[in-house]
């Protein structure tokens, strides 16, 4: 094996070809950090889309009203997610990541929710109350499906696999949702004269 100088060291063949490969994995890592990063949306898009996927059911079984269920879109949507995207500012500070890497990743992480929730209040306002809570079930796994695909791609493991994880736990929060909605339903009635 020869030896190369690098930075004035000597260097054996493997060490070299070693640090070509961690080279070339920086010059690639570069590359996409440019390009689009799907950690910036990830935390924002999947509150915002199963959120409003609960509060859609939950409220729905509760016999909420339209305006109910629209007002609450919109306030876990502009509330939570200021108190989310504040938390996760605060989180990046203490990580002593750049300020201005905090504050991009906090930008995107508000904008990201509220783009969902605001998806949500649009399906929920426009068509009829049963066919407005089914569509807003399948929006959402439409988007928390698209979303497990792009974050799965980009750690290289299997789609699918993420996919029904994510989607387990939906579908958990969704029956929960309905469980409590139906259950104050049943408490409220019981306590009334």
């Amino acid at each position: 094996m020869g030896t190369i100088k690098v930075c004035g060291s000597a260097v054996d063949q493997e060490l070299r070809e070693a640090i070509q490969v961690e080279h070339s994995t920086c010059v690639k890592l570069g590359r996409e950090k440019r390009m689009f990063d799907p950690r910036r949306l990830s935390f924002g898009s999947t509150a915002g889309i199963v959120t409003s996927m609960g509060l859609i059911v939950g409220l729905d079984a509760a016999t909420a009203s339209t305006a109910a269920l629209a007002g609450s879109i919109l306030i876990a949507g502009l509330a939570d997610n200021l108190t989310d995207s504040l938390s996760v500012h605060i989180y990046q500070e203490s990580e002593r990541l750049p300020e201005r890497e905090a504050f991009r990743t906090t930008a995107v992480n508000f904008v990201a929710r509220i783009t969902m929730s605001l998806s949500f209040i649009f399906i929920v306002i426009l068509l009829p109350r049963p066919a407005a809570v089914r569509l807003s079930v399948i929006w959402g796994f439409f988007l928390l499906s698209g979303l497990s695909y792009v974050i799965a791609r980009a750690r290289s493991v299997s789609a699918f696999s993420e996919i029904w994880k994510h989607g387990v736990v939906a579908v958990i929060v969704i029956l929960i949702s309905k469980a409590i909605g139906t259950w104050i339903v049943r408490l409220m009635s019981s306590t009334l004269p």
